[in-house]
């Protein structure tokens, strides 16, 4: 998910840190004029990372060409009627109830969506970020309004707030936003309060098909979550490349030691790297492995789906794994 820049997918292909470069403003006004690509009646204006856009007021049939915005739309309760697939799976994110995501057309791959299949299904709203899509926003904007944030990943929250704003659901996102809220403040309860859970380290790696080892730092959609809960961070995460992630070898993988690691695999276990690794006298003697503090989580759920949907799931399985009795 993510200012995500997994060579591989959907999340592949910021090449570093996609930094915050400002939150996104919103204002809105109503209006009844025609938005410049076909969509008429009462409007709204979104300030957005390509400037002002014109939205419907209530968005009917609304696109989206990444996870962010399908995890963002599924939260606020609206099932869009096309989205993109990422490179390295089938279907969308599995995180979200089948239901819900039941009935959605697949419109080609998230870096290369299929602009005739997006027309066909005559959007009135379309929603991605400028890191992905810039290039194509001239053709996107011409079949409907397109909303762009600047980045995806670490600036979720203030993406979702875009999001929300675009599909006319502010009180949903402010109900959203406390329910996170009170569920964040749950789990460091149960993880011992604020200070324990500040002395415990965390590191979150994966391993990616293709590509180096990744350790994700400060600047990644879940170094948020980590810190809302008030997790510590080993120094290593420090180092990350623009505040995103630090890249290891397997003879190196040593350096991620620390309290407790989270890690998640993108593709084939062996071309990620993830087999000779877990399989090195060098990880079996990490501390964080000897004292059973490792856990394999899902790298749709964890690193990819970059909303709040994704991170209730993510706190309930971090409680989970840092309260489980050794």
């Amino acid at each position: 998910m993510n200012r995500f820049r997994s060579p591989l997918r959907r999340r592949a292909l910021a090449t570093g840190a996609l930094a915050l470069t400002g939150a996104l403003t919103l204002t809105a006004c109503g209006s009844s004029d025609s938005d410049g690509s076909g969509t008429s009646g009462s409007t709204r204006t979104v300030r957005t990372a390509m400037g002002d856009v014109k939205v419907p007021e209530a968005p009917r049939r609304v696109i989206v060409l990444d996870t962010a915005e399908l995890d963002s739309a599924i939260t606020l309760g609206v099932r869009p009627v096309g989205a993109t697939h990422v490179e390295a799976s089938s279907g969308f994110l599995s995180y979200l109830p089948k239901d819900e995501v039941g009935g959605i057309k697949d419109v080609g791959e998230m870096m290369n969506p299929n602009m005739e299949a997006i027309a066909a299904l005559k959007p009135d709203l379309i929603l991605t970020s400028k890191i992905r899509h810039a290039a194509k926003y001239d053709q996107l904007k011409q079949i409907a309004p397109t909303v762009m944030t600047e980045s995806t990943g670490y600036p979720w929250k203030e993406n979702f707030q875009v999001h929300a704003e675009a599909l006319g659901k502010k009180a949903e996102a402010a109900k959203t936003v406390a329910a996170y809220r009170a569920h964040a403040k749950k789990v460091t309860a149960a993880i011992g309060g604020r200070a324990k859970a500040g002395q415990t380290e965390v590191n979150v790696v994966r391993f990616i098909e293709g590509a180096d080892i990744r350790l994700y730092g400060d600047q990644s959609y879940i170094a948020t979550v980590l810190k809302d809960v008030g997790l510590g961070r080993a120094p290593i995460s420090a180092k990350a490349k623009d505040g995103f992630s630090y890249d290891l070898s397997p003879e190196k993988i040593d350096l991620a030691d620390t309290d407790v690691i989270f890690r998640s695999t993108y593709g084939d276990p062996k071309k990620s790297k993830e087999t000779r690794t877990v399989g090195s006298g060098l990880w079996k003697n990490m501390t964080a492995v000897k004292s059973g503090n490792v856990h394999t989580v899902d790298d749709e759920l964890w690193i990819q789906g970059c909303g709040y949907t994704a991170a209730e799931k993510i706190l309930d399985e971090m409680r989970a794994d840092l309260t489980r009795k050794k």
